[in-house]
């Protein structure tokens, strides 16, 4: 079975920083695309960043974008996302996902997802 395991997730203040990991097991990582998806009380999940299967394509929502990268080290079966100058409205829980398209990066075409792990932006 595929399975995915966020971690990282915590309180930071406005303008801090916290790193997610995406430990990834039971499949071949390194050939599924992957991607970090959000959803807050109330909305939609939504697409924060995916990255292609080696890594040499991104895509970034605009909200983030600047501030937040994703990364993926494949030989130890993780991806990251870097997440900086952190802003309450990025409060939500995000979710490692694997297996959809990252042109796009939809949310509803990753068939792969992690529990997901809790970040809370607030002084």
């Amino acid at each position: 079975q595929e399975q995915l395991v966020e971690s990282g997730g915590g309180l930071v203040q406005p303008g801090g920083s916290l790193r997610l990991s995406c430990a990834a097991s039971g499949f071949t990582f390194k050939y599924y695309n992957v991607g970090w998806f959000r959803q807050a009380p109330g909305k939609e999940r939504e697409g924060v960043a995916c990255i292609s299967y080696s890594g040499s394509s991104t895509n970034y929502a605009d909200s983030i974008k600047g501030r937040f990268t994703i990364s993926r080290d494949n030989a130890n079966n993780t991806a990251f996302l870097q997440m900086n100058s952190l802003k309450p409205e990025d409060t939500a829980i995000y979710y490692c996902a694997a297996g959809g398209p990252v042109n796009t990066c939809p949310p509803k075409e990753y068939p792969y997802w992690g529990q997901g792990t809790q970040v809370t932006v607030s002084s």
